[in-house]
């Protein structure tokens, strides 16, 4: 990640000034969820993922210039469910049940929160004059309300949209679109 802004913050042969980097997410899930292709309940907490997650999160709330903002998961919504494009074939008969694999279901976590922490914080920063560029890194487009703000009130507002497509809505607000790197999004099988 830190190679990430520093590529955004070269601006030709200068480096511009760095306000501070805004890291949004939330703890990974601890909770024992039950897997209907497995048939048995899979506990979370005991996975690399959430290991490698925490530590990941404890080691940015100490560096510099980071603003580390948790939002929380959805206590009702979280469950295995199949990948969309296996759902599709099976519903239109293009395979049968006893096809499908363990790999053909994901874990579908929703998060709450994030995206108005977001907002107040492109708002707040825009309002106090703090910085006269934002540069989110983001792979949605939550936040049309928050750029548009931020460009009217003089901020010039770029996207890395993460090789992601980005809604026109969205394109209308901004002020470029820029990657410093390439992203190789995995296709879901």
């Amino acid at each position: 990640m830190k190679n990430i802004v520093k590529k955004h913050l070269l601006q030709g042969k200068t480096e511009t000034y760095l306000y501070r980097i805004f890291y949004y997410d939330c703890p990974p899930c601890d909770k024992n969820i039950y897997h209907p292709f497995l048939q048995r309940n899979i506990n979370l907490k005991k996975s690399d993922l959430y290991t490698w997650m925490n530590t990941f999160l404890n080691e940015l709330k100490s560096k510099r210039k980071f603003a580390l903002r948790m939002g929380r998961l959805s206590s009702n919504d979280t469950g295995y469910i199949i990948k969309p494009e296996k759902m599709k074939a099976l519903c239109a008969n293009k395979i049968i049940f006893s096809y499908i694999t363990e790999d053909d279901f994901r874990l579908d976590i929703k998060q709450k929160t994030m995206d108005m922490k977001l907002g107040t914080d492109i708002a707040s920063i825009t309002l106090k004059k703090q910085v006269d560029q934002i540069i989110l890194i983001a792979g949605d487009s939550d936040f049309v309300p928050a750029a548009k703000l931020a460009r009217r009130e003089g901020v010039d507002f770029i996207l890395d949209q993460m090789g992601q497509t980005i809604n026109d809505d969205l394109n209308e607000h901004i002020d470029g679109i820029r990657s410093k790197i390439k992203y190789s999004i995995p296709k879901e099988q």
